[in-house]
């Protein structure tokens, strides 16, 4: 099969001018359920569609509660005034990860205590948790990378056994899964993106907080909602309502709840294609010795969000992004570590050893991977990989 396919793979003409890394996932029926957001006049956030979409989450992914945001950056801003976070408490999170994940509790004046991660996964290595918890630290922050889950048993026994929150920063992993457990439903809370770089996207941005623990569910739609009730004002449980608490406006618009409704609604076919994608990019390159592939354990369902390939080193990195580029073809890295950054110099530290997370940052480099990627262009990147091992000396 693989012989066939690279033989056809020399045989193809192309003549496509740019393959982007990206592009925002389109199914076509957006345009129509904007169009009666619109006319509805129900332009702020939990109208119908924002109702529609937090209900689709809540059964979809067995969580308590479910409210949509404007960003994942807001979620996990949201969730640092939940569980107040304050001054000088310590949280535990990897440095591999996208910068909103410190950030959010950085803003409530807390440490951000870095450490590594693993090999395979990427993700945060569970048996160094618990040597880097003091009597300061007040949460342990997961990331699944690439939609790929952390080994959530391990912590959440350690959170047990230490009395600690544990938020999921879930934004690469809707859909994905821990055993049989949808990843953003373990910990108390978890935190989507519908950025436009995501399986599903709301027009751009977007999120939502998933909140597992139903003592944070008033919490959290106080603080939703500027820290007012007027959620209980709009049931009519209050006659007026008033300021309770510190909060902020969290409120996705019924506009992007709707372009969101219209991906939701298939998002079973956005899945299939995604992970057609991902295999085809698996199945075809996993032959090569020149890259590592990605790596998922057993309990792992994962979600086709990124595929990427491991280099040897930074100069075999850099030759292949430059020769994809050059080709039209956009590739690209991701994260830099957080605790080599100026901010994160400033604002954490970095415990134990760090033996993977920089050494992984310079080699990783990501393929294009959309709903949209038609397979011409994908036999196109494929083909180009090859090349690139070909004339690479």
């Amino acid at each position: 099969m693989l012989i066939s396919l690279i033989h056809n793979l020399k045989n193809y003409m192309y003549k496509k001018i740019n393959i982007p890394f990206n592009k925002p996932t389109l199914v076509g029926t957006e345009k129509k359920y904007v169009s009666i957001a619109i006319k509805s006049n129900m332009l702020s956030g939990d109208g119908k569609f924002s109702n529609l979409c937090s209900s689709w989450i809540e059964k979809k992914l067995s969580i308590k509660k479910v409210f949509l945001t404007p960003s994942c950056t807001a979620s996990l801003e949201m969730a640092a005034m939940i569980l107040n976070i304050q001054q000088e408490d310590e949280i535990i999170m990897p440095s591999y990860t996208f910068v909103s994940t410190a950030n959010a509790f950085v803003l409530r004046g807390a440490k951000i205590i870095f450490i590594d991660i693993r090999p395979d996964t990427l993700n945060i290595n569970e048996n160094l948790i618990e040597p880097a918890i003091t009597k300061k630290t007040k949460a342990i922050v997961v990331i699944h990378y690439a939609g790929v889950s952390c080994e959530m048993d391990k912590i959440v026994n350690i959170s047990k056994k230490y009395k600690l929150w544990i938020i999921e920063d879930s934004a690469q992993s809707i859909l994905a899964k821990y055993r049989n457990h949808n990843l953003g439903s373990i910990g108390h809370i978890g935190c989507l993106s519908f950025h436009g770089t995501k399986n599903f996207t709301s027009g751009g941005e977007g999120g939502a907080i998933l909140i597992n623990d139903e003592s944070l569910i008033e919490k959290a739609e106080i603080i939703r909602e500027k820290g007012t009730n007027r959620s209980c004002y709009i049931r009519g449980a209050v006659d007026k309502y008033t300021w309770h608490s510190i909060g902020s406006s969290y409120l996705m618009s019924d506009i992007q709840a709707a372009y969101l409704w219209a991906q939701l609604k298939v998002a079973k076919l956005i899945q299939i294609k995604r992970l057609e994608l991902w295999n085809n990019y698996f199945i075809s390159m996993n032959c090569l010795k020149f890259f590592g592939m990605p790596i998922y354990p057993q309990y792992c369902k994962h979600n086709a969000h990124t595929f990427y390939l491991k280099c040897k080193n930074r100069k075999d990195c850099d030759s292949f992004i430059q020769y994809m580029n050059k080709k039209k073809i956009n590739v690209t890295r991701h994260y830099m570590p957080l605790h080599l950054s100026p901010a994160g110099i400033k604002f954490g530290k970095f415990f134990g050893n760090d033996v993977y997370t920089t050494q992984i940052s310079k080699k990783l480099v990501r393929l294009p991977l959309f709903f949209n990627l038609n397979k011409k262009d994908q036999q196109h990147i494929i083909y180009k990989v090859y090349k690139f091992i070909d004339n690479y000396k």
